[in-house]
């Protein structure tokens, strides 16, 4: 099926509730349905999207009135619609599919990064050197889908109704030099360009700050409309890519992230220590 969209995702979460509030086990759905259980929990994990007479059945099963009733049925028929994903030429990892399919949808982003210029953010010199210096493995062909696949997302940042994006970055992010000195001062000029746009804010966590809450690792903190569902935190690690959608989940992140935010410079001190590292860039 490819990566799920965000309505499916909710679909699912709401399907998971009701059987729950109506204290029926899948395979008890299963006796008054006949949908096979295996069937069941793909639909409940957003694996695959039901079709309208298997929602009816639930709907049925589970006792749900109007108007919840037309609400989940608009959510189904919406949820067959994807964003510019469905329509890249290449495959991508199916974790990163699903967070393009989530980001496209999301209203606000809250990304901190400990190492890396976030890739909402990035150029494109700087993408290629950083995807490629961080998975040494990737074939060429694969090094660029990723590198179009993250220039195509930037256009979040500018579309009709923007992404607003919240972007908290640990000192050493604009300190390394990925690509060289040429890519990074560019990199760090744009930076300052796109900072100034009114959706965009830019924050430094300077080294001087001492231990902070972020040294574990990056995160970002998606959120959308009351239509869309529910928070996601996605966390990418040596491990492997993690969705996080559990209250206290999000809730500990949303703190931690509260946490940065206070201890940060403020957006135009970061644009000064941003701007100084990019001067110390400049030849000779």
């Amino acid at each position: 099926m490819g990566a799920p969209t965000v309505r499916l995702r909710r679909l699912a979460a709401e399907l998971r509730q009701l059987r729950k509030l109506a204290e029926l086990t899948r395979e008890q759905v299963n006796e008054q349905t006949g949908i096979n259980v295996a069937t069941l929990y793909r639909i409940e994990t957003a694996r695959v999207r039901p079709q309208a007479r298997t929602l009816t059945s639930l709907l049925d099963v589970y006792r749900v009135a109007e108007p919840k009733r037309s609400e989940l049925r608009t959510l189904l028929k919406q949820s067959a619609t994807r964003g510019w994903l469905h329509t890249f030429p290449s495959d991508l990892p199916e974790r990163y599919a699903s967070y393009i399919e989530f980001e496209s949808e999301a209203r606000e982003v809250l990304n901190y990064e400990c190492l890396f210029i976030p890739g909402l953010l990035q150029t494109e010199r700087y993408a290629r050197a950083a995807i490629s210096g961080g998975d040494p493995g990737l074939a060429r062909e694969e090094v660029e889908n990723r590198v179009e696949a993250r220039m195509r997302r930037q256009a979040a940042l500018t579309k009709a109704e923007p992404l607003r994006l919240w972007a908290i970055m640990d000192e050493a992010a604009v300190r390394r030099v990925v690509g060289g000195h040429e890519v990074m001062r560019e990199q760090l000029d744009h930076l300052l360009r796109i900072a100034e746009l009114p959706t965009v804010q830019v924050q430094m966590v300077p080294f001087d700050a001492g231990a902070h809450p972020g040294m574990t690792g990056s995160f970002v903190v998606m959120t959308f409309g009351e239509a869309a569902g529910p928070d996601i935190v996605y966390v990418d690690s040596q491990a492997g890519d993690l969705f996080l959608e559990e209250e206290a989940d999000i809730a500990r992140y949303n703190l931690v992230f509260t946490h940065l935010r206070a201890g940060a410079l403020s957006p135009s001190a970061s644009a000064s220590l941003i701007a100084a590292v990019a001067e110390d860039l400049r030849p000779g």
